[in-house]
């Protein structure tokens, strides 16, 4: 898919794998009517993107899209984020407040995270769907909305009720219609294509001409997993841009998180410049001590010869940094 927009619509979304292909259909019959969306993927598929082109194509598109997440909030936090408060409804409510409903009035409410929302949210939520009305805190003035549903989730709603921690009545609720956004992993295909787009947006934001992906550079990305999904892409990608310094992306510019695999590097071993170019030495070293220094050499490089910021990036010491740093001048 193409990159965040506000005014995105679900016909400006294009793919080449089968099953988001799908996914964009169900989206496209979904934003003509107000059926309530869930859309089901993996964390950083898109899922914010995908709702607002849904809310844009709609006949809601333009009135207000609201978005809130669910998860990791206390009762009355949520109940006031949702609902809103009146002025010294409780310690700290020093002004009135509208709460997400209202503010969403006659548009869409996109509520992220909806698996993780408390109990108490999830009975408050279910009256106002079945009664379109509410109070704020502190308040006992009905109040009275017309919204339209889009929830996101990364766990199966169903699988919840059957444990218990999600309403049954509510899921029946909003689940008029669920989206399976796949994850990047399965939509290979796409890579080349969404890579060029993240790098275009972020060279032009880092006022930078980039004109290619050197063939190794392109393996790397097309041999990562993506776990992080789209949104890791669009990191990596930035963060690509920002180590380039010429006009060609070298494999040493592909920086992946760390693997959250015991004992592991923080980062893959990047070749040298000339390396990468296919001008460097054949015979060059390839134990795993000269592997672990070119790749000192590299952090060491990126963080701008700051021994401090290096260590940390490592997860060493700044003495094992210094060990490091000398044996590599030694040689």
């Amino acid at each position: 898919m193409k990159r965040p927009h506000s005014n995105l619509r679900v016909e400006d979304l294009t793919t080449a794998n089968d099953a988001m292909a799908r996914c964009l259909r169900l989206a496209a019959l979904a934003a003509k009517s107000d059926v309530p969306v869930v859309l089901l993927g993996e964390t950083g598929t898109g899922k914010t993107l995908l709702a607002h082109a849904i809310h844009n194509s709609s006949t809601r598109g333009k009135r207000p899209f609201i978005a809130f997440n669910a998860s990791a909030m206390s009762d009355t936090l949520i109940e006031s984020q949702l609902f809103g408060h009146e002025r010294g409804a409780f310690t700290g409510a020093q002004t009135t407040l509208k709460g997400k409903f209202e503010l969403a009035n006659t548009g869409t409410l996109f509520l992220d995270e909806i698996a993780d929302m408390s109990p108490l949210a999830q009975v408050k939520i279910l009256r106002v769907l079945e009664y379109g009305e509410f109070e704020r805190l502190g308040s006992e003035q009905l109040l009275h909305c017309d919204v339209r549903i889009i929830c996101a989730t990364n766990c199966s709603l169903l699988e919840r009720v059957g444990l218990g921690k999600f309403r049954e009545d509510l899921y029946h609720r909003l689940n008029g219609l669920t989206l399976l956004i796949p994850p990047l992993r399965e939509r290979m295909e796409e890579l080349p294509a969404l890579i060029a787009a993240e790098l275009k947006a972020a060279a032009a934001n880092e006022n930078k001409t980039i004109t290619a992906i050197h063939p190794e550079a392109m393996d790397k990305l097309v041999a990562y997993p993506w776990p992080g999904n789209l949104r890791e892409l669009n990191h990596t990608v930035r963060t690509m841009v920002l180590f380039c310094d010429g006009n060609v992306i070298l494999p040493e510019h592909v920086v992946f998180p760390p693997d959250l695999k015991p004992n592991a590097p923080l980062m893959q071993p990047a070749a040298s410049g000339s390396e990468a170019n296919g001008s460097g030495d054949k015979t060059r070293n390839l134990s795993l001590a000269g592997a672990v220094a070119r790749h000192v050499k590299f952090v060491y490089e990126q963080a701008g010869h700051n021994q401090r910021r290096t260590a940390r990036l490592l997860g060493i010491s700044r003495a094992t940094l210094a060990r490091h740093l000398r044996r590599k001048s030694q040689n």
